[in-house]
């Protein structure tokens, strides 16, 4: 028996205004402002991602694939095409991290510096 349910992602950032934008475009799904500029959620109904403001002057994004400021989370999401999802993704504002170990995934940066993966599926 689970003990818990419902697992969610809180992803710290200097804005999340622009990680809930950029998320809820790539995926799809809606935003829902709890605390203007402190908490933002998107959600398909029922997977949720949520965006937690730290202070911009101390925020530090991760450094992959270094260890100096470890990555600590990173999202993977499938797509049938990865050209075709590359060319989306850094239209809403990501980069194409410089470093990509494999063939059948390709890594970005979010807006916020955070490693994401699109991954053939």
């Amino acid at each position: 028996m689970a003990i818990a349910r419902s697992p969610q992602f809180v992803l710290d950032c200097p804005d999340p205004r622009v990680l809930a934008e950029f998320y809820g475009a790539l995926l799809g799904w809606p935003s829902r402002v709890h605390e203007p500029g402190v908490w933002i959620s998107i959600s398909s109904g029922e997977h949720h991602i949520h965006f937690q403001a730290v202070d911009p002057e101390t925020y530090r994004p991760p450094q992959w694939p270094g260890q100096e400021v470890p990555q600590q989370v990173h999202l993977d999401v499938d797509v049938d095409d990865l050209d075709e999802a590359e060319a989306a993704v850094l239209a809403l504002g990501a980069t194409k991290h410089e470093h990509q170990p494999g063939t059948t995934f390709r890594v970005f940066l979010d807006p916020a510096g955070h490693p994401f993966c699109l991954c053939q599926g």
